[in-house]
Parts: C-alpha cells; sequence; structure tokens
C-alpha cells in the first residue's frame, strides 16, 4: 500500500527481507519491542524501509546476547549517547571473546601436535636426550599431602590455569624431587606443572634446568610405574649415569583417549649427570 508516496511492506514481505519469520515480528509488536509503522482498520501489519536499519540493530543486540528485556528499555528511552555506550561495551565484549576463542585455538593446535607426535612413538624406547630449558608455571607444594588435600591442590591449580588464562594445551605434569626418588616414592610429587612456551611477564615461574635426560614411558596406572622405574635405573647404570636434581612425569596418553588404565602412558624424564671417570 501507499499513505503519503511512502513505500510500505507487509509483513510477510518485511520477514523475508530481514530474514526472519513472521511469528517473530508478530512477537516482537505484541510485547512492544518492535511494531509496524502503520496497522489499517483490518488490523494489517505494515512497516517502512526506513525500520530496517532499526530491526538489524535488534537482530545484532540479540546475537549478541543482549535480553529483549534491555534491548526494549533502549526502544524506549533511546538517545545518541546511550546507543553508543551499548555499542562500545559489546565491542568490548566481542574483543573479549575474540581473545577467549583465539587461547582456545592455540589450546587445540597445541593438544593436535602432541597427540600426532604421541601416535609415531616408540613406547618400549629408552632414550638419553637433550632436553632444552623449559618455563613452568607450578603448583603449591604437594610433598607427603594427603589424598584429600591432593584433590584440593589439582582443583586449585586448574582454577589457576583458567582465572590466568594458563592454560596452554600441554599436559599437567608432576615434578618429583632426587630424595624422593631415591626413597622410592615415586608418585610422593613435589609440585604439579604445565609448560609456558611463551611465558606471561609477572608470574613466579619454574625454569627447568637444560641438559641430559634419560627419558622411557610407563604403561599403566601409577600402581605398577615402579616397574618403569626400575627399568630406567639399570639403563642409568649401564650408560654410567646418576640421578639428577628432578624426575618430570606427564601424561602421553591419559583418559581423554583411553578408557581403561591400563593402556594410560606417561613419560618419564630423570634428570642425569655423567659420572666422573
Amino acid at each position: 500500500m501507499n499513505k503519503k508516496n511512502v513505500k510500505y511492506l507487509t509483513t510477510g514481505e518485511f520477514a523475508k527481507l530481514c530474514k526472519v519469520n513472521k511469528q517473530t515480528l508478530f512477537y516482537y509488536d505484541q510485547i512492544g519491542l518492535f511494531s509496524p509503522e502503520h496497522k489499517n482498520e483490518k488490523g494489517y501489519r505494515y512497516y517502512s524501509i526506513r525500520q530496517i536499519e532499526l530491526f538489524f540493530v535488534i537482530d545484532l543486540l540479540k546475537d549478541l546476547g543482549m535480553s529483549l528485556n534491555a534491548i526494549q528499555q533502549y526502544m524506549q528511552n533511546k538517545s545518541p549517547e546511550r546507543f553508543l555506550s551499548i555499542m562500545y561495551q559489546k565491542k568490548e565484549e566481542i574483543m573479549k571473546k575474540r581473545q577467549e576463542i583465539e587461547t582456545k585455538e592455540k589450546i587445540i593446535d597445541t593438544k593436535i601436535a602432541l597427540m600426532e607426535e604421541a601416535l609415531h612413538l616408540d613406547l618400549h624406547q629408552i632414550m638419553l636426550e637433550q632436553l632444552p630449558e623449559a618455563t613452568l608455571y607450578l603448583s603449591r607444594n604437594i610433598e607427603n599431602i594427603t589424598d584429600e588435600e591432593f584433590v584440593e591442590v589439582v582443583s586449585d591449580f586448574v582454577n589457576e590455569l583458567d582465572i590466568l588464562q594458563l592454560d596452554t594445551g600441554y599436559p599437567i605434569g608432576g615434578i618429583t624431587k632426587r630424595e624422593q626418588v631415591l626413597k622410592g616414592e615415586f608418585t610422593n610429587y613435589s609440585y604439579l606443572y604445565i609448560e609456558q612456551p611463551n611465558p606471561k611477564e609477572g608470574y613466579p615461574y619454574f625454569k627447568s634446568v637444560k641438559g641430559e635426560f634419560l627419558s622411557g614411558y610407563h604403561i599403566g596406572d601409577e600402581s605398577t610405574i615402579h616397574k618403569t622405574y626400575k627399568r630406567l635405573f639399570s639403563e642409568m647404570d649401564r650408560l654410567n649415569l646418576t640421578l639428577g636434581e628432578y624426575v618430570f612425569e606427564e601424561y602421553i596418553y591419559d583418559t581423554v583417549v583411553m578408557n581403561r588404565k591400563e593402556h594410560y602412558v606417561t613419560k618419564i624424564m630423570i634428570q642425569v649427570n655423567q659420572l666422573e671417570s
């Protein structure tokens, strides 16, 4: 229809143009959020071209998580200043979400790379390898704590990684000091850790010393890990090596990819020194 030379669109035409169904327009009109510019004596709704931009803004705000009630409040009290305030707020929210998505993408890339590498490992091999210095973020000390305290530490550590955005996609590992290993307390860890390949400033990181490590893979859960340590110690003796300050353990295959504990794989990296002749 035409009214004073203004081109109006029917509900169906306007809905098609805005890529929504007619019921959405009926509902918006019913709650007073967005109404047609004109209704005739038979109750037919007609929208003008200049309403399209307003509908797109409403749709944008809804997609960005703004409630219909909050949008309605703005519609009832429009102003350039309020519009700018909402736009700046939504832009800030989008920037934060983008950063979160980019962080998650990096975590996924790391997990893909680690798992692809793991698929080609010889899990029965013992290696003497040179490991570079690594930056690690540590939990609080966990030596000689109870099982209940251990659960609390793990929970706190995971929460820290989330809040401080320090989850890098690398597995959470455990550090055992020399004295615990010598006593056969292989799972009496001193700290939990996660590698930080791109460390942020302002955090109390631990720098693992680069050098020689004797590394091997334990298949199974911790109840049988002493057998793998025995194999590693035998190889140390054969190679005329002594135990260094730390041992690092981290999962290669865990509950994420294996259903049964006997199929878990843990990499054990023992810092070693050459015996003086």
